[in-house]
């Protein structure tokens, strides 16, 4: 999942568990693209319906978001209802004051992504359950104002690509900082 991508990102391990919450602890790490440090926090996902003795602990993790320069939201296209998770997220974000954040959308897991197929003379209209990757691919996912990938942390699949594109979001941000020190890159 996401602590997966962000270990190989920053080519470390740090304990990354499939359950609701390993932990409500933000992990920072600073990993270097060619010469360009940066610091990459991996923050707890957004939960709907957070229980109200986990609100104040969350708390932490909303002021990461909110002090960060770059969101990388990661999704899991194979989850059934992903594109709700992302209104959530998006939701989250305008009340938090952090609606005006660059995201880069990376949608993982496409290894354990599913869906049927429809038969060629099926004429009703294709649901979520009948679209393949190519289809969201070509979809309002793809061609959003904010830049997306689909990859597989997993597989280690268009994980080159995603370390490209980071570094330019990353090397862009740094320019606008400090348009004197380009000597990093």
């Amino acid at each position: 999942g996401k602590s997966t991508l962000m270990n190989l990102i920053a080519k470390s391990e740090v304990f990354a568990e499939n359950k609701l919450f390993a932990t409500l602890d933000t992990t920072v790490r600073k990993v270097v693209f060619d010469n360009l440090p940066f610091l990459l926090s991996d923050t707890v996902g957004f939960i709907r319906k957070l229980p109200t003795e986990l609100i104040e602990s969350f708390k932490s993790t909303l002021d990461e978001v909110r002090e960060a320069d770059l969101l990388v939201h990661v999704v899991d296209i194979s989850h059934p209802q992903f594109e709700e998770q992302i209104a959530v997220v998006k939701q989250t974000l305008q009340e938090i004051g952090a609606g005006d954040k660059p995201v880069y959308m990376v949608f993982n897991k496409i290894d354990a992504y599913t869906y049927i197929k429809k038969e060629e003379d099926d004429l009703t209209p294709a649901t979520r359950e009948n679209l393949s990757l190519d289809d969201l691919r070509r979809s309002w996912m793809a061609q959003t104002e904010s830049p997306c990938i689909f990859l597989s942390a997993l597989a280690k699949t268009n994980l080159e690509k995603f370390r490209t594109d980071l570094y330019g979001m990353v090397r862009e941000i740094h320019a606008g900082r400090y348009p004197f020190n380009n000597f990093l890159y």
